[in-house]
């Protein structure tokens, strides 16, 4: 039976002002962060927070080493130089990523190599990575990607097959497992960010660095602080003032520190709703002719940073290419009440720094170290199909819940069954 859609002035399934927004602020949230205003001596809450989020989210992921940093950027970066990655050396990243990944190469003068992803799970697939290995290549960076775990045993053993570095970029994963296994503890370093709209988000900005590896710690913490390695507020104490080596400025913000501890208090338990709340939409989103649910591996603890779906033209019997049935689908879904929108619009590699390969000024890092890394558009198939024939649905965080996401599947089929009228 045929209803008009919201688009064309129909009643919207989804009630405005429903979805409710991420991160989920609690009173404990409140109290965290108001405790380092309350403090008798504010500035030595810089220590108190770092160190205290530093050993609890080395203790949940069940590793030696962590450093909180002010982005997951600066935390990859972190990785890239304390394993001593350098000019003209090369990393292997995946196609489709956040370009964060590939920056924190280019950071260290060291050159990103692209490799296509896995075509149902999105994140790098291990059998392209050894056809990409040159004598130059040092690391692998596989990207826990939507908050599922890269395929990492095979990635492991092509890692220790060559000599090579793994750093896991876990932006978009924390508490994510593969295996049993933590992510962001199978490698040799690990950067996760804390930014607003992370799983473990703190409302603004940040990063934590992660390794079991002494040594890589020890260079990893002078790199974040000047090339010194001083007690956080105890500048004026120890510091020598005396640059060891080239470092930056990467420490954290106590007050968003102290909001991710009390964020990680519930960390599982956040995820576990998110999941609840993914699988509910997977079940009933599947049912959909033309409607593409997330594939998840059995051997994979998926957290659903993010939900995703595609559109398949084929399978409603429409003659319109995948990207134009997406984005008509999509601004239906809109007018419905879904929060629906697009992340990434083109691959890593097709971004313009790549394209033209100008770095940092004067073609470097590629010109000055006389790379003769290209990047072809055309590469990476997989990559680019993703990209065209995608969307995300937000709103998938606590304290939304199974009565938004029944909201959700009655807009997705009131959309594809009635998808004749957004298409005219």
């Amino acid at each position: 039976m045929s209803e008009k859609l919201a688009l064309h002035g129909g009643e919207r399934v989804v009630p405005e002002g429903l979805v409710k927004p991420w991160p989920y602020v609690t009173e404990a949230d409140r109290k965290a962060v108001m405790a380092v205003f309350d403090s008798a001596a504010i500035t030595d809450q810089q220590r108190v927070q770092s160190e205290g989020l530093a050993r609890e989210f080395a203790d949940y992921l069940g590793v030696k080493h962590c450093i909180a940093v002010n982005s997951g950027t600066a935390a990859l970066h972190m990785c890239v130089a304390s394993l001593g990655i350098g000019p003209g050396d090369e990393v292997i990243v995946p196609a489709f990523t956040f370009w964060a990944t590939a920056a924190a190469v280019l950071h260290h003068n060291a050159i990103p190599v692209f490799v296509d992803i896995d075509p149902r799970t999105y994140c790098i697939d291990p059998a392209l990575i050894e056809p990409a290995l040159t004598e130059q290549t040092r690391a692998i960076m596989p990207v826990h990607i939507h908050g599922l775990s890269a395929d990492m045993d095979p990635i492991l053993e092509v890692a220790e097959r060559h000599g090579l570095a793994v750093i896991e970029d876990v932006a978009q994963a924390h508490g994510a497992r593969y295996k049993g296994r933590m992510c962001g503890a199978m490698g040799h370093a690990a950067g996760f960010s804390t930014q607003a709209s992370k799983t473990l988000s703190s409302g603004c900005q940040g990063g934590l660095f992660a390794t079991d590896d002494d040594a890589v710690y020890e260079r990893a913490d002078q790199i974040q602080y000047f090339g010194e390695r001083v007690v956080v507020g105890r500048e004026r104490e120890e510091q020598e003032y005396n640059a060891r080596g080239l470092g930056w400025m990467y420490r954290g913000d106590m007050f968003s520190q102290a909001f991710v501890r009390s964020q990680l208090k519930r960390l599982d338990e956040n995820n576990a709703l998110r999941a609840e709340n993914c699988r509910y939409l997977t079940e009933h989103l599947s049912e959909l002719p033309g409607i593409q649910t997330p594939h998840v591996p059995e051997e994979c603890g998926h957290v659903y940073y993010n939900y995703v779906v595609g559109f398949d033209p084929e399978a409603l019997g429409l003659d319109v290419s995948a990207r134009t049935l997406r984005d008509e689908a999509q601004e239906a879904l809109k007018a419905e009440g879904v929060n629906v929108g697009l992340w990434q619009r083109r691959s890593v590699p097709a971004q313009d720094i790549f394209q033209s390969r100008e770095g940092y000024g004067k073609g470097c890092p590629w010109r000055c170290t006389d790379s003769q890394v290209t990047y072809n558009i055309e590469d990476y198939p997989r990559a680019n199909e993703f990209l065209d024939s995608h969307c995300y649905v937000y709103g998938i965080n606590p304290p939304n819940d199974l009565e938004l996401m029944g909201m959700y599947v009655e807009a997705f089929r009131k959309v594809t069954e009635n998808i004749e009228q957004a298409l005219d």
